[in-house]
């Protein structure tokens, strides 16, 4: 197997990890100084642990988000995955109080490699909360 089929089929492990937030699969899959950012943490998070927090504060606001990878790409190093994103709002989620709205989101993620095979970098294509970020109207 090359290394983009063996990437692909980690980001596979990788999903079945988000969506069970499976501890000991987040640490097989992510490095231990791999930062993970989140609007929750003023400072990085890091490995396994720290990207589960980044899916506990998720489920915060959306208590059965899940991540379904609709297409993927890969190479050697990175792997561009498009997730469909859902959930329902039932939690606080940024301030905003429980709404009960049904969410489907498309999301954007580059996940990279290193040579054993561990995620070491998660960069979100932010899209339009990007645009809402600099206008202020989203923190």
């Amino acid at each position: 197997m090359n290394l983009s089929e063996r990437n692909k089929e980690l980001m596979k492990k990788f999903e079945t990890m988000i969506n069970t937030a499976d501890k000991k699969l987040a640490n097989e899959l992510v490095a231990p100084d791999a930062p993970f950012y989140t609007p929750a943490s003023p400072k990085p998070l890091y490995g396994g642990e720290g990207y589960l927090s980044v899916v506990h504060w998720m489920r915060e606001g959306f208590s059965d988000v899940q991540w379904h990878i609709k297409d993927m790409i890969a190479d050697d190093e990175k792997v561009a995955v498009h997730w469909d994103l859902t959930g329902t709002h039932d939690g606080n989620f940024l301030g905003i109080s429980p709404t009960g709205n049904k969410i489907s989101v498309s999301v954007m993620n580059f996940y990279y490699f290193n040579k054993d095979g561990k995620v070491t970098n998660d960069i979100a294509a932010e899209g339009m909360i990007g645009i809402l970020r600099g206008i202020g109207a989203v923190k």
